[in-house]
């Protein structure tokens, strides 16, 4: 198992996230759904120890990650925000090389051997050509494809992704979501990715948690989870939830609201 949550209590002054177990196994692809406010950033700041529990625990590999130290978890597990807005006009590559400093000494700077890890990275994430552009100077889908490269540079075992095609028009939503799946299959990267996009969630996912009010509502294999009933109760919408052959995965049409 790589990532187990257990009986989680988490509360801001306004919302909490209630009696939450969750686990995900080694080499999956776990896809957390949920309305807006239902928690689903909340648990992935959580799950990446940039937040602490109230009661409960989550346990990385069996080891409780309050008992992990920072640096050492940031070689472990590495982050993919929704939006990233650097201070200074990095270069791309400077961007990607951020994700060496957990593997680096004080003061220690990257090396040739750093270097070669974030060319893998870019390479690995068709962004390669674009190491001396100004991070800033590209479209979205490059954006996020550069982040996510920085966060393979951490080398990490478990990948946590918050809305990674969000605001991406249709064309780079499909190019993220294939390299996602690709760094998945050939990397065996764990992955916990957020989303709204159901359709997204039923063909990248093998696994997915439903959460509604700070609560899981369901979890289990996306062909037992992903239902129009399981829709109906989390968003309150009627929706078909088909097998479409051509694109083989499950996919959801909403219809109304119930």
């Amino acid at each position: 198992m790589a990532l187990t949550v257990t009986h989680l209590d988490f509360s801001y002054s306004a919302f909490a996230l209630s009696d939450v177990s969750v686990s995900v196994q080694r080499g999956s692809l776990t896809g957390l759904l949920g309305p807006n406010g239902c928690g689903k950033t909340t648990l992935l700041k959580l799950l990446s120890g940039v937040l602490r529990p109230r009661h409960g625990e989550i346990a990385l590999d069996g080891r409780p990650i309050a008992g992990i130290p920072r640096r050492a978890l940031a070689r472990r597990l590495a982050v993919v925000p929704q939006e990233t807005h650097p201070a200074f006009d990095y270069s791309v590559m400077e961007m990607v090389l951020m994700g060496r400093h957990p593997h680096l000494g004080a003061f220690q700077l990257e090396g040739p051997a750093d270097l070669a890890v974030a060319r893998d990275a870019l390479d690995a994430t068709g962004t390669l050509h674009l190491a001396e552009r100004p991070y800033m100077t590209l479209s979205g889908g490059e954006k996020q494809r550069v982040i996510i490269a920085a966060a393979l540079t951490q080398s990490p075992d478990v990948l946590l992704l918050d809305e990674p095609t969000a605001s991406l028009d249709l064309g780079y939503q499909l190019e993220v979501a294939a390299l996602l799946a690709r760094l998945n299959r050939e990397r065996a990267v764990t992955m916990v990715l957020a989303t709204h996009d159901l359709n997204l969630a039923a063909s990248l996912c093998d696994t997915l948690v439903l959460l509604r009010d700070g609560r899981v509502l369901l979890q289990g294999p996306t062909r037992d989870v992903l239902t129009g009933a399981a829709i109906k109760q989390l968003y309150n919408v009627d929706a078909d939830v088909e097998f479409h052959q051509r694109a083989g995965h499950l996919t959801v049409v909403p219809v109304r609201r119930a």
